[in-house]
């Protein structure tokens, strides 16, 4: 499946869950996805996961490994989703998307240097946004 139709062929879960990503405008957990979606049928965990692991692979939605939580791409066709990066505030759980070539070709640098075939990377800084900061 090429990656700027994958949105155009999704099941009625990976759709369902989908939207209910677009719509949180943040990170979930695959059980506050369930718990939302169970006016709309989806009653098992395993549905959920089937559909997030077809949203990560097709590139709609990325996994945040710290939070255990998902979130909806916002840079859709952003280079095959091999780099990723993410800020992430501790205090009010906002998450922005980072897209930084010049990091992506660091860490390619980096892993080539060690003879490391490096197949994809997820960065996560965590820390206060400026909302949440002291000032």
């Amino acid at each position: 499946m090429q990656h700027g139709h994958a949105s155009d062929a999704l099941t009625k879960n990976q759709a369902l869950v989908m939207g209910a990503l677009s719509e949180a405008g943040g990170p979930l957990s695959a059980y506050t996805i369930l718990d939302r979606l169970r006016d709309d049928g989806l009653r098992a965990p395993l549905q959920v996961y089937r559909a997030l692991d077809k949203l990560v692979e097709f590139g709609l939605v990325h996994r945040l490994e710290s939070l255990n939580a998902f979130v909806a791409c916002r840079h859709p066709g952003c280079d095959g989703h091999q780099f990723t990066a993410f800020m992430i505030c501790d205090d009010c759980g906002s998450v922005i998307e980072i897209a930084d070539n010049a990091l992506a070709g660091r860490l390619k640098g980096l892993a080539q240097d060690a003879d490391f075939v490096l197949e994809k990377s997820t960065v996560e800084l965590r820390g206060l946004c400026a909302g949440c900061r002291p000032a």
